[in-house]
């Protein structure tokens, strides 16, 4: 297709054009915008570059707004690129950086025209090709413009130097290598007069001393200077975030920068670089007492401040300061708890962090209380930031700060309670987490997990079913010291359950099922047809069942008796009658029938297993009263085995497990999981897989006795087959330990309403006074209380967190290099001479140069990574060949003291700071050897 011609480029829409059709588009944009396209890709083929550049620069409005796709203009762009005229190269550069990325094919072809702007004399069009470069420079663009970048830093025009210092953070971290060439002049950019460049400068070494702080240690002297000497609020902002790095790396150094911070604290006006300086003090110089006073003080300026910016930034130095001198928190508790109530969410959530960075295991209980109680009357999502707050604290290091364990699962049942509570899965984990690590909580336990049951508000809130999935499972792990187990089968079967989802419903019946065998083996061992020896050790003697099924609304805590052992289950002296046994057979009966036709699988086979297990039992135990005396016997037996079996398959106690114990079984030698399992595809690759109607779901009402025409199918493709499964079989015997089942996981749906009101919330006291002033008595330092009873044991697991080892990218190997000397570094101050110089005197000056630094080098000790020792300097290497590293070292340590001295006095007063950075700087974290600057 022909471009456009000289008419349509003479009516050619322009972008104010496209932008006011735009806005009058009330209706149809999407079409108007299709057809400006349209118009754009015939009009950026055209000759002319005015009427390219124009189409470019409505394609690139269009891509910004509308994100249409800018693939295929990017020739096009270049070829605008290429005009002389400023106006197209702005657009054009423009177009580039916004839809040009690493994979785009042309890359490669807008090397030498950035090339060519990076040494234009027109400042403004070098200005574009370094914006240009800082967004799509690659590995190519940054090791082939490396010497360009290098020239423009020494630039005269203040306006490029700038940019050119800026663009120097992207080459860097595209192309390692730019530092050796690039870093020295880049300190030089420090001792330089102009805000703006010194601006950029400080800028690039605060992002990379964020990276990796330890390679920027030897340039601590120019930052200091600048600490000291400078006005610009922001360039000082930018030197506290690099002290603030620097420092934990070196104490002498921050007992050296400490007192200029200090000073810009008590002087300046500006809020923004005081609270810079507060952050420096409470995060790396957090040892020094009287800093920290000082920040604090003005941290209370901030709380007292009515700009709520101020006093978030307040609450958060204070939530940084709190874990080593909680003091600070002290004094100011009455700013913190006030802020709970604040309107603004972000205040209220760093209140609710300090709050909670006060909790111990002298006040956790009050705290507790009145976070709940603020809970009660707070928005939904600030009421579960305090729920989870609470839990995620409670829980710390295995519940170390929790010493009434009766009082924390009680706390947990209460939160569940809440209206706005949506914390049902972390308090499902705790409850199953503190049953298997807390024995004597779990009386305790089974009396909460019943009360979570019975309560029907719970059944509604989406958000805890998992708690109620917790609750099924510990009235059925630990029935035996339930106060009434009959009471619990009602819970766990009551018709409201099937609000639940499948997976949850699941669990309801595998512990009704545990419950049931609870009760029919103690029922047996009251009639007193199990003998005592072959009961277990853990079941009680009488279980409290003191009225049959249909009384069991007038069961009650107090009409239970405790047993006097109190270090085995909750007992009671009542008995399981023969009424009740009936009774709770048939609700199993009435409540699991319907289910046996489930869509659910799960659910389906444990109904099905509940419901086998009680035809197996029932005429057994019930009618043996009405048959002849040795039938009964041998009936009663048969039963009690039954069930006997049965509960020692559930009477095994579960345990924590750790998480990391499967990462700890080490894998066999010889083992080849891909291979064998290749080779088993290929094994079992001629065997027909079953249709889907070779087998089906029966009726729950299917005789037993019926053979279908899909076992007879399946019988015939087996004999078919028997070639194959023989294969299958010695794979499997040789590989049998390595045959895993194959498990699914559920999902669990959140399509249920929220939480109903709870029905008992208590009497709570509403006045925000009263509230504060209960916190504060909370926060108050109290004595160790005398506990009644001790802390019980709580199971804990060894873990090692392993962590990876880390590795020195190839960036910070480079900055050592160049600040502790390498083979391959030329100093900057000599490296622009050198380069215009032929190869024989640039040859003689490198060689002469090296000879000059060869004392001062000596002198070091390398404290470095091994990479950077193997990179020293030639006449190191000479050295190291004459004598051995150990003789080396110890001679090194023996006069490095002197020789550091005498090379710190003859530098004093003679060089400046951008001398002695270039200077290798001695220093180490363990053994710090610092320059007189420190000294």
């Amino acid at each position: 297709m022909s471009g456009p011609s000289l008419m349509d480029s003479l009516f050619q829409r322009t972008l104010e054009d496209l932008i006011k059709g735009l806005r009058q588009q009330l209706i149809g944009e999407q079409a108007f915008i299709s057809k400006a396209l349209e118009e754009i890709r015939k009009e950026i083929k055209s000759t002319d570059l005015s009427t390219k550049s124009t189409a470019l620069l409505k394609l690139s409005y269009l891509s910004s707004l509308h994100f249409h796709d800018m693939s295929f203009a990017t020739f096009h762009a270049l070829e605008v690129l290429s005009s002389p005229r400023f106006s197209h190269k702005r657009i054009a550069y423009h177009a580039i950086s916004i839809s040009f990325h690493d994979s785009t094919p042309v890359l490669l072809l807008i090397t030498n025209h950035l090339r060519k702007d990076l040494s234009s004399t027109n400042e403004f069009e070098v200005s574009l090709s370094l914006q240009c470069l800082s967004r799509i420079a690659n590995v190519d663009l940054a090791r082939d413009l490396t010497p360009e970048i290098f020239t423009l830093l020494s630039s005269n025009k203040l306006y490029v130097r700038k940019k050119a210092v800026a663009v120097v953070l992207r080459v860097f971290e595209k192309y390692p290598e730019s530092v050796r060439v690039c870093f020295k002049r880049l300190v030089e950019n420090l001792e330089n007069s102009d805000p703006q460049v010194l601006s950029a400068v400080v800028g690039v070494f605060c992002e990379l001393a964020s990276k990796d702080p330890i390679s920027y240690l030897p340039l601590a002297p120019e930052f200091y200077k600048i600490l000291v000497d400078s006005k610009n609020n922001w360039v000082l902002i930018k030197v506290l975030k690099i002290f603030a790095k620097l420092a934990p790396l070196e104490p002498r150094l921050a007992k050296r920068v400490v007192e200029p911070i200090c000073d810009h604290m008590r002087r300046t006006g500006a809020k923004s670089l005081v609270f810079e300086c507060v952050r420096t003090v409470v995060t790396s110089l957090i040892e020094n007492d009287s800093a920290v006073r000082l920040a604090v003080g003005k941290v209370r300026e901030f709380l007292v401040d009515e700009d709520p910016n101020l006093k978030y930034l307040g609450l958060q130095a204070l939530s940084i300061v709190a874990p080593k001198h909680l003091w600070a928190v002290s004094e100011n508790k009455e700013f913190v708890i006030k802020s709970l109530s604040d309107a603004d969410p972000n205040i209220k959530i760093e209140s609710l962090r300090l709050v909670m960075a006060l909790v111990s295991e002298h006040n956790v209980a009050e705290i507790s209380r009145v976070l709940v109680n603020y809970a009660l009357k707070s928005d939904p999502d600030f009421c579960n930031e305090i729920l989870g707050s609470i839990l995620s604290t409670c829980s710390r290091n295995v519940y170390e700060i929790i010493v009434d364990f009766d009082w924390y699962v009680s706390l947990l049942g209460e939160m569940s309670r809440i209206p706005h509570c949506q914390k049902g899965e972390e308090i499902e984990n705790q409850l199953i987490d503190i049953g298997m690590r807390v024995k004597d909580v779990r009386p305790e336990l089974v009396c909460v997990s019943r009360d979570l049951l019975i309560d029907p508000a719970l059944l509604g809130n989406s958000f805890l079913h998992r708690l109620l999935s917790a609750a099924a499972w510990v009235s059925g792990e630990y029935v035996e010291y339930s106060r009434n187990p009959l009471e619990l089968m009602e819970a766990l079967l009551q018709p409201r359950t099937s609000l639940l989802p499948p997976s949850i419903t699941a669990i309801y019946i595998q512990s009704a099922f545990k419950v049931l065998v609870f009760c029919l083996l103690t029922y047996l061992m009251q009639r007193g047809s199990t003998a005592s020896s072959m009961f277990p050790d853990n079941l009680p003697s009488a279980v409290s069942a003191s009225v049959s099924y249909e009384s069991f609304d007038d069961l009650s805590v107090e009409n239970v008796v405790d047993a006097t052992d109190t270090h085995g289950p909750t007992c009671t002296s009542a008995s399981i009658t023969n009424e009740s046994i009936v009774n709770l057979l048939n609700l199993v009966e009435l409540a699991l029938g319907p289910l046996l036709g489930s869509h659910d699988v799960e659910i389906q086979e444990r109904a099905r297993n509940v419901l086998g297990f009680v035809d197996l039992t029932k005429l057994d135990l019930l009618n043996s009263s009405v048959q002849e005396e040795n039938d009964s016997e041998r009936k009663g037996a048969e039963a009690s085995k039954t069930i006997e079996l049965m509960h020692g398959a559930f009477s095994k106690e579960l345990g924590p497990v750790s998480s990391s114990a499967q990462g700890k079984i080490c894998l066999p030698d010889g083992l080849m999981l891909k291979e064998n399992l290749g080779d088993l595809e290929m094994i079992c690759g001629d065997i027909d897989q079953p249709s889907s109607n070779s087998f089906s779901f029966g009726s729950p009402y299917e005789e037993k006795g019926g053979v279908s025409f899909s076992n007879l199918q399946i019988k015939e493709n087996s004999r078919q087959s028997n070639e194959s499964t023989s294969l299958l079989a010695e794979h499997r015997k040789r590989h049998g330990l390595y045959y895993l089942p194959s498990g699914k996981s559920e999902m669990i749906s959140n399509d249920y309403p929220p939480a109903n009101d709870p029905m008992l919330l208590g009497n709570i006291n509403d006045n925000a006074d009263d509230l504060v002033k209960l916190t504060e008595e909370s926060l108050t330092p109290k004595r160790k209380p005398n506990h009644a009873k001790p802390r019980p044991v709580v199971v804990k697991l060894d873990e090692v967190d392993e962590k990876p080892e880390s590795k020195e990218d190839s960036l910070s190997g480079a900055v050592h290099d160049v600040l502790f000397g390498s083979e391959d570094i030329v100093p900057t101050s000599s490296q622009s001479n050198l380069s215009d110089m032929p190869s024989s005197k640039r040859k003689g000056k490198e060689k002469q140069h090296t000879d000059s630094h060869v004392e001062s080098k000596e002198n070091l000790v390398d404290h470095g990574n091994p990479s950077s020792r193997r990179r020293k300097h030639h006449s190191h290497g000479k050295e190291r060949r004459h004598r051995s590293p150990r003789k080396k070292n110890a001679e090194e340590r023996k006069d490095n003291g002197q020789k550091l001295k005498e090379k710190s006095s003859h530098r004093h007063g003679m060089h400046k700071s951008g001398q002695r950075a270039e200077e290798p700087f001695n220093f180490s974290v363990q053994t710090p050897v610092i320059p007189d600057f420190l000294l």
